[in-house]
């Protein structure tokens, strides 16, 4: 896991076309864990359980990287696997995709499914669009009021996400990017005089 920036989907989505009377919809979605992808997965299989095949993949930045797909009973590496290899390709992370498909009485081959598969996977990323995005980590701070100020436009002129919960002292939840947290850290440090706590 770097800091290093990533592709990923902007949002989920969903398309469908129809192959010699196969009907294939592809459901695509940004995840951050394999559990999410995996709970993804299991939905769609649940809302689509007349389907034919339901068939997945997924690449995850986990520790260590996860990617991984199913044919779902169709033949051996006419599904999964070029779903997956879109994926790759596009080197999209932290996706989840399931193909689903209605068979329509017409047997497309291995070569046919290939296509079939692969495109509805393109489709797909086509309707999610494709953006870049930075790791970024979690960083709770908690401060006296006094302080809470200088912390909050801190967090604002670094263009940080953050949640302020003002009780008995003031706590903020911020997204960070990774590659700049320490920074940050370190700055929430020097404005407060160390008086801030950093979890």
């Amino acid at each position: 896991m770097t800091g290093e920036p990533y592709l990923t989907v902007a949002e989920p989505a969903r398309t469908s076309f129809t192959v010699q009377g196969s009907e294939f919809i592809g459901h695509i979605s940004p995840v951050e864990s394999v559990a999410a992808a995996e709970e993804f997965v299991d939905d769609i299989r649940a809302e689509y359980d007349d389907a034919t095949h339901n068939v997945p993949a997924y690449r995850v930045r986990a520790d260590p990287f996860r990617e991984w797909a199913s044919d779902d009973g169709e033949p051996s590496g006419s599904a999964g696997k070029p779903a997956l290899n879109v994926l790759q390709g596009q080197e999209i992370e932290n996706v989840v995709v399931v193909v689903t498909r209605y068979y329509g009485g017409t047997n497309l081959g291995v070569g046919g499914l290939v296509s079939a598969y692969g495109q509805s996977v393109k489709d797909a990323l086509d309707a999610a669009g494709v953006v870049e995005e930075r790791p970024h980590e979690a960083v709770g701070i908690t401060v006296d009021y006094d302080d809470s100020g200088t912390v909050r436009s801190i967090l604002e002129s670094a263009d940080c996400e953050f949640d302020a919960d003002y009780a008995e002292r003031v706590s903020f939840d911020a997204r960070v990017p990774v590659s700049e947290a320490e920074a940050l850290r370190d700055r929430l440090r020097s404005a407060t005089s160390g008086r801030v706590e950093l979890s």
